[in-house]
């Protein structure tokens, strides 16, 4: 719909009633698309409610040993379904990985959008390409710093 009003702005009154002027591969990528959104974002928020009600449950119905003495008064297994708070862990850690395969899924469904809205944001290409570069590293630097740490050890 975008596409057609772009066009008819550009004064090609025709585009608006028919998708004539839009080659055969431009209309099989824009129907595609429109169907794929829908799916993404669903499952995207299916993912980001399971991650959120995972930790829920992780932190507050299978707690951690050290509260098993202070609530229960003895050692005590805690499972839901079957399986503990670590099996629950990774879940939805599982979880996570799949929210983050459908993000940038996402993401790359709407690159021309994004870069768009961006070139608006910031006039400077000098400063979009400085924001972009610190943007990368930040996010580079969060994805892999866990490999990079070592535990205290008290």
């Amino acid at each position: 719909m975008v596409l057609l009003k772009i066009r008819k702005e550009k004064g090609n009154e025709k585009a608006i009633n028919s998708l004539s002027l839009i080659n055969i591969n431009e209309k099989e990528s824009i129907m595609k698309k429109l169907k794929l959104n829908p799916i993404i974002d669903a499952l995207l928020l299916l993912c980001l409610a399971a991650i959120a009600g995972i930790g829920l449950l992780i932190k507050y119905v299978l707690l951690p040993g050290y509260l098993h003495w202070e609530i229960y008064g003895r050692r005590v297994s805690l499972f839901f379904w079957g399986l503990d708070r670590h099996q629950w862990g990774t879940i939805h850690f599982i979880i996570g990985l799949v929210f983050l395969a459908l993000l940038v899924l996402h993401i790359i469904l709407h690159r021309k959008m994004i870069v768009e809205i961006y070139r608006k944001l910031i006039s400077s290409r000098f400063a979009r390409w400085l924001v972009a570069l610190i943007f990368i590293c930040v996010t580079i630097l969060l994805l892999v710093f866990s490999y990079f740490v070592k535990p205290e050890v008290l």
